[in-house]
């Protein structure tokens, strides 16, 4: 169809569509229910907002990441089209008012989180708003047996039962063909009708390295792959401690974790972003969203806990098509660790309760009171004065949060707001009685439209801006302006959230499915035994094994991984050996040489031939290899 290149031409500057949006587009069009299964960075969000532009009505994405609302919305308004985001960060007010504009103009695009479909509020509204589509990213989550299950997911399904024939685009970047199957069938879908792009990726190249040192390890793969490059680790202390070591090495690096402020976050996440940090070292926390197509290197200092997650976070890697690397590092305690997961992510009953019990203590909410509320929750603090085990306490959240009791949220932003709520003649009256308030007052009604009708976010550093003022001193004003009951002013939050999406019970109501608990447990212990094979297997391209696990049995060997280049490697021959031989002991007779002294010694010297001629020569005794790895010569 000539019109969506037309408007993939004029809004989003294309003159191409990839592999398969196309498609998907047109399926779309023709109202007929769709799952897209695209690789990160694939141009997932392209093919709901052609169809969207291309028809009359308004498009609902669904998606659980705050931040990537927020960041396709401001995308969309740049280029001339009216979008929204609602979060749960907003006020009902808010709500409302996004709601009234998304049913009353030309709105096109509304982002919702998957529990905001359940309120009232949201109910109420949605007959009004006009759908031409449904998009539900991260379609996984929909899918018990997926490895990121989300209740909330569920409810999506029952939406058609109030707006009619509204066709839904399902967008994952990974899916099992389990849960390609699963998600067609929460959703309802009329007909199976799946696209898949290859999950081959030929410009990347993947590598596993056993190693007895990471750190020394990662040094080297650092210092001979150039350009901007992503560490993952599993914990946020040691995202620290990494930076700091490469820091020291002469490689820039910072480090970024959920338990970092917002604006921290930010700026590090932005310093990465425009290259002045080289290197970013991170939890699983980063990443998602961020469209930075030059990484040419993602490194996994420790093992991630399933096919999954690898795939997605080594995708990062290489976006713009040319050479890059996905590498991960394992030693000697990894597997062992990595076995032990199930009964760390799973915990007993019991155990969920007792956790249960001190969340809602620590949170001073009474039996049979506080659901549909948010409440500040700092999970370290829970610890702190309850003195859970904190793996315990983690996943314990975790499967309340899936059982549908609560939702733990550790990146929120809730902005500022200030909406007067006294009248206009008392405030004159005020304004005459506290001089010192009285620019702030002016500022905040000359600043922000609608403020004495209802709440509305500001920014503390832009009035600060405007009254030449700083920071500090205009939220020492906000404070007293509201203690004098002019404004009512609600600070910034941007700490972790707890939301209940149930009154609180006894301990001994609160209700476990442990059927379905135990299946998940079971799922998640196949692909540890999946990602388990992945690393010590030493004979399939390691490009094939990724496809073949998602169900593309037709993937070709990529030539480029760790595996094939060593089954692309000559075996050394007679005439090799000699002269590798008598290289050597021009250097071994200066002085005893480590393999690794000899490799810098003796660059013309293809790495894996000399580490095979070293083998022989010591096997042949012609060689003396000391307790410190030392080579030295025999004759």
């Amino acid at each position: 169809m000539a019109y969506i290149h037309s408007l993939l031409k004029e809004y989003f500057k294309h003159d191409a569509f990839r592999p398969m949006q196309e498609d998907i587009i047109n399926a779309v069009l023709d109202r007929e229910d769709t799952l897209a299964i695209l690789p990160t960075g694939g141009g997932k969000s392209l093919c709901f907002q052609i169809p969207a532009l291309a028809q009359d009505g308004l498009c609902l994405v669904i998606s659980p990441l705050i931040a990537l609302m927020k960041d396709q919305v401001e995308n969309l308004r740049k280029k001339g089209i009216t979008a929204y985001a609602i979060d749960s960060g907003m006020t009902r007010k808010d709500v409302i008012n996004i709601l009234k504009v998304a049913t009353e103009s030309n709105c096109k695009f509304l982002y919702v989180s998957p529990e905001r479909l359940e309120t009232t509020l949201f109910r109420e509204y949605l007959p009004g708003l006009n759908l031409c589509l449904i998009a539900v990213d991260e379609a996984h989550c929909i899918s018990q047996w997926g490895y990121d299950f989300r209740p909330s997911y569920l409810k999506i399904a029952a939406l058609r039962d109030e707006v009619g024939d509204v066709p839904i685009l399902a967008l994952t970047a990974s899916a099992t063909p389990e849960v390609q199957e699963d998600i067609c069938a929460r959703l309802d879908f009329i007909g199976r009708n799946i696209f898949r792009t290859s999950f081959a990726r030929p410009n990347l190249s993947y590598s596993v390295f056993n190693v007895d040192s990471k750190l020394s390890k990662l040094r080297d793969i650092l210092e001979k792959v150039p350009g901007s490059s992503i560490v993952y680790c599993r914990s946020r202390k040691r995202t620290k401690q990494i930076s700091d070591q490469l820091n020291v090495y002469g490689i820039q690096a910072d480090c970024y974790h959920a338990g970092l402020t917002r604006e921290e976050r930010n700026r590090r996440q932005e310093a990465w972003i425009r290259n002045d940090i080289r290197t970013i070292v991170c939890t699983n926390a980063f990443g998602m969203g961020i469209d930075k197509p030059d990484v040419r290197l993602v490194v996994h200092a420790d093992p991630p806990d399933c096919m999954e997650n690898y795939y997605q976070e080594a995708g990062r890697a290489g976006r713009d098509g040319k050479k890059s690397y996905a590498v991960l590092l394992y030693d000697h305690t990894d597997p062992e660790e990595l076995r032990a997961l199930p009964g760390i992510r799973f915990p007993r009953s019991e155990d969920i309760k007792k956790i249960y019990t001190d969340v809602m203590n620590y949170i001073q909410v009474p039996t049979g009171l506080g659901g549909g509320a948010y409440y500040d929750f700092e999970l370290n603090d829970l610890i702190a004065k309850f003195h859970p085990e904190p793996r315990l306490a983690t996943y314990a959240l975790k499967a309340m949060e899936q059982e549908g009791w609560m939702n733990y949220n550790e990146q929120v932003f809730i902005p500022a707001s200030v909406g007067f709520i006294t009248n206009k003649d008392w405030l004159y009256d005020f304004e005459e009685m506290h001089a010192d308030l009285e620019p702030l007052i002016k500022t905040l009604l000359r600043t922000y439209e609608g403020i004495f009708d209802q709440p509305v976010p500001i920014s503390e550093k832009n009035i600060a801006y405007l009254m030449r003022s700083d920071v500090e001193t205009v939220k020492l004003q906000l404070r007293k302006l509201h203690g004098y009951a002019i404004i009512e002013y609600m600070p910034q939050k941007d700490t972790p959230q707890l939301y209940l999406r149930l009154n609180r019970v006894r301990t001994e109501e609160l209700r476990i499915d442990m059927v379905q608990f135990n299946k998940r447990k079971q799922l998640f212990e196949a692909r540890l035994d999946t990602l388990l094979h992945y690393i010590e297997e030493r004979k399939q391209c390691r490009s094939q094994q990724i496809a073949q696990y998602f169900g593309d049995r037709e993937a070709d060997v990529c030539g480029v991984c760790d595996i094939c280049l060593d089954k692309q490697k000559q075996p050394l021959t007679a005439e090799e050996l000699s002269q590798i031989h008598q290289q050597i002991r021009v250097v071994i007779r200066q002085r005893s040489s480590t393999p690794e002294q000899l490799m810098a010694a003796l660059p013309g010297i293809q790495k894996h031939k000399l580490r095979e001629a070293i083998a022989f020569l010591q096997s042949e005794e012609k060689i003396n290899v000391n307790a410190k790895g030392e080579i030295s010569d025999r004759c």
